[in-house]
């Protein structure tokens, strides 16, 4: 029996328009009603996440933000997994020489160092505003509070990311977890801060067995939750790397996939 279901938000839980099909909607309230724990885990941050919970009834239940670097529950920091300074220093002075969106998330703050469509785009998920400076500056007033950033996101045309992706991975293979969400996005987090490590961090505090766990996603940085999940679902939109490692793949985000396999392996009519 299934007692928790791990879900990705963007190109898995909510259609390409940004809306939750009420296929999607009804079914989880279906879960609610069995008391299956249900967790939103996304690279967005928090603020991205919460009006989404909200329209599907989930505000009482944790959400795995910044690709599991912070997770929090109604209020409540679960959590909070940070970059150490020193390598955000050295991961900036790599980023800088390409042409690429820099932005750096500390729990539901973002920080850039200038607008454009990417920052755009970004703003359209987020009720927080985005602070515009200069990332030394932004750097420096972290280092003097002993704290640093959750996540780094670099967005850039798909062949410079795979570049850079290639280069961070050979430089911080020890400190840092490095996954595209896109093929045009990279997110940069602490080794510690993971979708896996967060579905195994909720495993222990809900007393939830691995088996008794489904997870679904669409993209790499889906993969080991996947993977670790006892069941793990693929989307039909998934690139064929992710699918392969699925145990199984379902229809594409437009096409209520999560309802469905869930319908499949819960089986709740709805």
């Amino acid at each position: 029996m299934y007692k928790a279901v791990f879900i990705d938000v963007d190109g898995t839980l909510i259609r390409n328009d940004h809306s939750v099909s009420e296929a999607t909607y009804d079914i989880i309230q279906k879960l609610k009603e069995k008391n299956i724990l249900i967790v939103l885990v996304s690279a967005r941050p928090l603020s991205g996440i919460l009006p989404i919970a909200e329209q599907i009834g989930l505000l009482s239940y944790p959400c795995a933000s910044l690709n599991g670097a912070y997770i929090s529950c109604e209020g409540n920091i679960i959590f909070n997994s940070l970059i150490d300074i020193e390598v955000a220093y050295n991961v900036h002075g790599y980023l800088k020489k390409y042409n690429a969106t820099e932005i750096y998330y500390q729990q539901e703050y973002w920080f850039s160092e200038f607008k454009n469509y990417d920052t755009d785009h970004e703003q359209k998920i987020t009720s927080v505003l985005v602070t515009i400076q200069p990332f030394m500056e932004t750097l420096e007033a972290w280092k003097n509070m002993n704290t640093g950033p959750n996540k780094i996101l670099v967005i850039s045309e798909e062949k410079t990311i795979n570049e850079i992706q290639d280069i961070l991975r050979g430089k911080f293979i020890v400190e840092l977890n490095i996954a595209t969400s896109k093929p045009t996005f990279l997110e940069i987090m602490n080794k510690q801060a993971s979708k896996k490590n967060a579905l195994k961090l909720l495993m222990g505090r809900y007393n939830i067995k691995r088996e008794e766990i489904i997870a679904i996603g669409d993209n790499f940085n889906d993969k080991e939750m996947i993977e670790f999940a006892g069941l793990g679902v693929a989307m039909g939109n998934a690139p064929d790397e992710i699918k392969a490692v699925a145990d199984y793949v379902t229809n594409s985000n437009n096409d209520d996939g999560v309802s469905l396999a869930l319908k499949k392996f819960i089986g709740y009519d709805i």
